[in-house]
C-alpha cells in the first residue's frame, strides 16, 4: 500500500465533499452517537402499551431452542414471547404486526465479560471506531460524530479499537485528524494506557496545560509531537497519555456521563447486544489522579449514571454488575467489606448485581489471592477469575479444588475467563466442580503474528462438553461488537486475515448458541433470556443480512435492523 499512499493527504475540500454523502446508516455503524438516529429510534419506540401484542411475521426466526427450531412468526405480549411459529396473527386493535420480509432473526446477544460501565464513563463525545478498517473511515466517523458536539466539546475515541484493524497499521496524524475535525479538539486513546493521537486544537490545549501551573503534583507533561502523537513508551500506567486523560476527566460533568452511558447502551442495541455482564477493572476509590489509566474508576460512583437512567426508566439493555477487587493485601479489607455489605444478584431483570469478578484479588498476589478465593466461597458468592496461560488455569483449578474441600462451591457456578490454553484434565476437573469456561475471542484484533496461535481452543472446549460461552472483553482492549468476535471464532483469522487459531473453528450455529443461550447461564438467567421460546423475556435482533448465508468477511458487517428488549423496540433503522 504503499508509503506513497500513506503520505498522500487529500485536500479538506475533497475530503468534505467525499464525506458529505455519508448516510445515517454509516453514522449508526461508525459513530454510534445520538445523531446516528439511535436515540430518536428509542424515543419513537413502540408505545403500544402492555396489553398490545407485537407480532413479527414472514421472517426466518432462529429460536436457538433445544431443537434449533427456525420459525416464521413470533408474538410478544407483556414483555415476553407468547407464541413462536404457527399461523401469523392479523393486525387488530390489540395486535401490531411487523412484516420482516424474510429477514433473519436471532435471540438478543449476551455479553458475559465486558466493560460497558467504563465506556459509559468516558469523557468527551466518544466515537465508535471499532468497525473502521482504514484511516479514511476513521476520518468519516469522526466527522459524523462532530455534528453532535457543541462548540468546544472534545471528540474522543477511547479503547475498543486497535491500529491492527486499519490497513495503514498506524494512528492518524495531526493533519488527518484536522481534516476530519478542524474546529473541535480530538483525542484518540489506544487501549488501557495509550499511546494517544490528537489534532491541532488538542495540541494547543495540551501545550498550554504543560506550560501552565501544575493542576496536580504528580502530573507529567503530555508532550504532543508535531505529528500529533502522545507517546506512552516506558509507561505501564500514568505517563503522558494518562495525563491527557486526566485533563479531560477533570472537565467531565455528571450530565456528560449520563449522555455517554446512553450512547453506550444505544451502540450495544445497534449490534444486537441486549444483555451485558460488566466486569469493571482496577477500581480506585477517591479523587481523580493522573496515574489512573483508562480502566481506573471509582468503584463506588462509577455506576451512578446507569443507576440514574434506570430510575428514570431510560435503560434499554440489561446490565448485570460484577465487583472486581484488586488488593494484594492478604487481609483484603475491601473484599471483606464488599462481601459483608453487598447483595449478590440483587435488582430486577434490567439491572442487578452479580458476583465477584473479573477477580477477587490479582492472580499473582500469592496469599492474598488464595485468601480471596476462600472468602468468596465462605460467603456463598459466585467467583470469577481471568487467566492468561495454562499455568494460570492450573493455579485456578487447583485452588478451586482446595476451597471446595472446605466449602461446597459446586452449585455456585464459579467461572474461568479467557483460557487461551487448556488441557482435557483441567477442563474435566472444572466440570466436576460445576464451573463454566468463558472463551475470550478478542485476540483476533490484538494478534499480529500469524505464527503465534492466538487461541482460545474453541473446538477443544466445546467438544469437551463443559459449560462454555464466548466473550469479547470489550471495550478496553477489543471491540464491543459481537459479530467481529463471532467472525474470529468461526474463521480463526485475525485482523490481518492470517490464520492464527488453526483447527479450532466453530460452526456459525455453535458460535450463535454460545453468544446467546449458553451465555445466559453465566448471568444465571438461562431460563429468562438467550432463546426465543414462549415464556422467556422478549429480547431479539432482526439482522440486516443473513448471518447463515453471507460470506465469512461479511459477518463483520452484520448489524441489527431492529432490536427488541423486554418486548419494546429500542433500536429501529426504519423497518418497523
Amino acid at each position: 500500500m504503499g508509503k506513497e499512499k500513506d503520505r498522500h493527504v487529500p485536500s479538506r475540500r475533497r475530503f468534505l465533499r467525499a464525506s458529505a454523502g455519508a448516510s445515517a446508516a454509516i453514522g449508526a455503524a461508525l459513530a454510534g452517537g445520538p445523531a446516528a438516529g439511535v436515540l430518536a429510534a428509542q424515543n419513537a419506540a413502540s408505545e403500544t402499551g402492555d396489553d398490545t401484542a407485537l407480532a413479527l411475521v414472514n421472517g426466518r426466526i432462529h429460536t436457538v431452542d433445544a431443537n434449533n427450531t427456525v420459525a416464521n412468526t413470533v408474538t410478544i405480549r407483556n414483555g415476553r414471547f407468547v407464541a413462536v411459529g404457527g399461523r401469523a396473527p392479523k393486525p387488530a386493535r390489540d395486535v401490531r404486526v411487523i412484516d420482516l420480509r424474510g429477514r433473519t432473526v436471532v435471540p438478543g446477544l449476551i455479553e458475559p465479560h465486558v466493560h460497558i460501565v467504563s465506556l459509559g464513563n468516558r469523557p468527551g463525545y466518544h466515537t465508535v471506531l471499532e468497525n473502521t478498517t482504514s484511516i479514511r473511515e476513521v476520518q468519516e466517523a469522526l466527522a459524523v460524530r462532530r455534528k453532535d458536539a457543541p462548540e468546544g466539546a472534545w471528540i474522543t475515541s477511547m479503547g475498543g479499537w486497535h491500529p491492527n484493524q486499519w490497513v495503514e497499521h498506524r494512528h492518524p496524524t495531526l493533519a488527518e485528524l484536522d481534516q476530519a475535525v478542524p474546529d473541535r479538539p480530538v483525542l484518540l486513546f489506544e487501549r488501557f494506557t495509550g499511546p494517544c493521537a490528537t489534532n491541532s486544537l488538542g495540541k494547543k490545549f495540551f501545550d498550554a496545560a504543560d506550560a501552565g501551573a501544575k493542576v496536580h503534583p504528580d502530573i507529567l507533561p503530555v508532550k504532543v509531537s508535531d505529528s500529533g502523537a502522545i507517546a506512552a513508551a516506558g509507561f505501564t500506567g500514568g505517563g503522558p497519555s494518562a495525563s491527557a486523560l486526566f485533563y479531560l476527566r477533570r472537565m467531565q460533568t455528571f450530565a456528560d456521563r449520563k449522555r455517554s452511558t446512553l450512547d453506550a447502551m444505544n451502540y450495544a442495541a445497534t449490534v444486537g447486544l441486549t444483555a451485558l455482564l460488566d466486569q469493571v477493572l482496577f477500581p480506585t476509590p477517591g479523587p481523580l489522579h493522573p496515574n489512573q489509566i483508562l480502566s481506573n474508576l471509582d468503584q463506588y460512583r462509577m455506576y451512578d449514571p446507569w443507576l440514574e437512567l434506570h430510575r428514570e426508566g431510560r435503560t434499554i439493555v440489561r446490565l448485570q454488575i460484577n465487583f472486581l477487587q484488586n488488593q494484594s493485601d492478604p487481609e483484603l479489607p475491601e473484599l471483606k467489606e464488599r462481601l459483608r455489605n453487598q447483595f449478590p444478584f440483587f435488582g430486577d431483570d434490567m439491572l442487578r448485581t452479580g458476583a465477584i469478578g473479573e477477580w477477587a484479588a490479582p492472580l499473582a498476589s500469592g496469599a492474598a489471592w488464595r485468601n480471596a478465593q476462600r472468602l468468596v466461597a465462605q460467603a456463598g458468592w459466585r467467583n470469577e477469575n481471568a487467566v492468561q496461560n495454562l499455568a494460570g488455569l492450573r493455579q485456578v483449578v487447583e485452588e478451586y479444588e482446595t476451597v471446595n474441600r472446605e466449602f461446597d462451591i459446586t452449585k455456585l457456578r464459579w467461572v474461568v475467563h479467557h483460557v487461551p490454553e487448556v488441557d482435557a484434565d483441567l477442563l474435566s476437573r472444572l466440570k466436576a466442580l460445576g464451573c463454566g469456561v468463558e472463551m475470550g475471542a478478542f485476540r483476533w484484533v490484538t494478534s499480529s503474528d500469524p505464527k503465534v496461535v492466538a487461541g482460545p481452543p474453541f473446538r477443544t472446549i466445546v467438544d469437551h462438553g463443559i459449560q462454555a460461552g464466548i466473550h469479547g472483553d470489550g471495550v478496553h482492549i477489543a471491540p464491543l461488537n459481537p459479530w467481529l468476535h463471532i467472525y474470529y471464532a468461526t474463521t480463526g483469522r485475525n485482523s490481518f486475515g492470517d490464520q492464527v487459531n488453526p483447527g479450532q473453528q466453530l460452526t456459525r450455529e455453535e458460535a450463535l448458541r454460545l453468544f446467546t443461550r449458553n451465555n445466559g447461564w453465566f448471568l444465571r438467567m438461562e431460563n429468562k433470556i438467550g432463546s426465543i421460546e414462549p415464556g422467556k423475556l422478549a429480547d431479539l435482533a432482526v439482522l440486516d443480512r443473513d448471518y447463515f448465508a453471507v460470506p465469512d468477511a461479511d459477518i463483520k458487517k452484520i448489524r441489527s435492523a431492529l432490536t427488541i428488549v423486554n418486548g419494546k423496540i429500542v433500536h429501529n433503522t426504519g423497518i418497523a
